[in-house]
């Protein structure tokens, strides 16, 4: 701490203060330029993700085949079936009739008896549920499940009768990945396993001794000797398969209610008939063309917002004592200002979106010179040009192109990967990467350091600038303290000095 001007009088705090405003404004001037640079970063990376987003937008949507595909399938009787259709799917009309569904096999103990001969609760721990029959020590049970398809998948599941009850002997059982699920019900005493699979054929295998006795111990008396020794678990089998007919062909079998055929996805509701048709979507065709433009639209229209803003070179970031004798909507105002023209004129931005402009304006090899360029299926640059590129859609020019010739429509955009044709997806694609490439060597991204791109090797610079400037900054504040301690203290000792001769001029009265 340093206190001045006890011998002059000065406010000498103030006077070094005020002398430093001064040596500070250079130092000032290199924190504006430093957040005008961060300004001009973050602008340049929202630019990007505009880009980016709109790059995700194509690939999702009109780069794809399904988009130009999609499918409206109808039921006549959606109680009995419906359906759906991959894009690749030839347009059909199915007539299917429904005989049987395909239901899963469940088994179903009998009532399970504890010490007493009666039902026991499902909290209840084996051990203490009976003893005799479940022991303490850990039951390893092996069980092999097949499946209505055939194959067969085997665990060991393992029971601590001290520990283990009804209850988590099920949850064991449901979570152990046979694709079966189980229950013990307090009600009725019974323990109920269910396969998670329909169709007909499912076994569940018993591998050794002591799986067969704890099966038998909880109710499920009926196990079927195995040939070799494994025992099967008994009991009602009521799963069967679906049976149905499709165009003529009868007594078609599935082990599932849902099926697949020549692209066709079929799901089983109830016995009954019905009348499949599926027809090209063309309305979510014209949605996917449509949303395409308006996000192009959108992002085009915010860079050109961007790139023609007003610069305000009179309203430069204000400093942190600047920003103190503003009230906050006046610093807010300010700052709109200051940030303003940012990327005015920016080259970058301004060559990215002409090579937009000509890849949607170049045309494609569809196979079909009536429908190669975009202007020929209704989509054409909007003739105010105030709108600086935007695209407009003719809905009926639209409609009647993909009436005419769909599958020139899908290349344009999609492209021609049999004949090596490029579609504007693709090409819009790659001038969009180039621009963001070339963005990210000026503004970088997320995941780069200062010295791989051009903006952040300047802030790096202006840091630099401004530690080695208040280090300067330190030095001269010590000067001034130094020469106006010296001076502090030659007012000390001239004072001492008044002192000392009006005492002997005074002794001598």
């Amino acid at each position: 701490m340093r206190i001045g001007g006890l011998a002059s009088g000065m406010d000498i705090d103030t006077i070094v203060g005020d002398l430093m405003k001064a040596e500070r404004i250079p130092l000032d001037k290199l924190a504006q330029k430093k957040t005008t640079l961060e300004w001009q970063r973050d602008d340049y990376r929202s630019m990007n993700k505009l880009m980016t987003d709109l790059d995700r937008f194509v690939l999702d949507g009109i780069a794809l085949q399904g988009t130009f595909n999609k499918k409206t399938v109808t039921s006549t009787n959606p109680n009995a079936v419906t359906a759906t259709a991959a894009g690749s799917a030839s347009n059909i009309t199915s007539k299917i009739k429904i005989s049987q569904l395909a239901t899963a096999r469940t088994w179903v103990s009998d009532q399970v008896k504890d010490k007493d001969d009666k039902k026991p609760s499902g909290k209840t721990t084996l051990e203490t549920m009976n003893l005799a029959k479940f022991g303490t020590a850990e039951i390893p049970l092996e069980i092999k499940v097949t499946k209505p398809d055939g194959t067969e998948v085997t665990k060991t599941i393992k029971i601590d009768p001290t520990k283990d009850t009804l209850e988590s002997t099920a949850k064991k059982f449901s979570e152990a990945g046979l694709d079966m699920s189980a229950f013990y019900d307090d009600f009725t005493g019974k323990f109920v396993i269910s396969n998670n699979l329909t169709g007909k054929g499912s076994k569940i295998t018993l591998g050794n001794d002591k799986t067969v006795s704890f099966f038998k111990n909880i109710g499920f008396a009926s196990v079927l000797p195995g040939a070799t020794g494994p025992q099967e678990l008994g009991g009602t089998d009521t799963s069967q398969n679906a049976i149905f007919d499709l165009n003529g062909l009868t007594g078609l079998e599935r082990t599932s209610n849902n099926f697949t055929i020549s692209g066709v996805s079929y799901s089983l509701k109830a016995t009954g008939e019905s009348t499949i048709s599926s027809t090209t979507d063309t309305e979510g065709v014209i949605t996917s063309i449509k949303d395409f433009v308006k996000k192009y639209n959108e992002t085009i229209e915010a860079i050109n917002k961007k790139t023609a803003e007003t610069k305000y070179r009179d309203f430069p970031p204000l400093t942190d004592a600047q920003r103190k004798d503003l009230s906050e909507k006046e610093a807010e105002l300010w700052d709109e200002k200051a940030k303003s023209g940012m990327l005015r004129g920016d080259s970058v931005l301004s060559s990215g979106l002409n090579t937009m402009r000509s890849v949607l304006y170049a045309s494609v090899n569809t196979g079909d010179t009536k429908y190669d360029q975009l202007s020929e299926i209704g989509i054409t640059t909007s003739r105010n040009y105030l709108d600086k590129g935007k695209l407009e859609i003719d809905d009926k020019k639209l409609r009647e192109a993909l009436a005419a010739n769909p599958e020139a429509v899908m290349k344009m955009f999609t492209g021609d990967s049999t004949n090596n044709v490029e579609g504007i997806a693709k090409k819009l694609r790659a001038s969009i990467d180039q621009t963001v490439d070339k963005i990210e060597l000026k503004a970088g991204n997320a995941l780069r350091t200062n010295a791989q791109f051009t903006l952040g090797k300047e802030l790096t610079d202006v840091d630099k600038r401004i530690s080695a400037f208040e280090d300067r900054l330190k030095q001269v504040e010590d000067r001034y303290w130094r020469q106006f301690s010296a001076m502090e203290t030659a007012i000390q000792r001239s004072n001492q000095q008044s002192a000392y001769l009006m005492q002997q001029f005074g002794g001598g009265q």
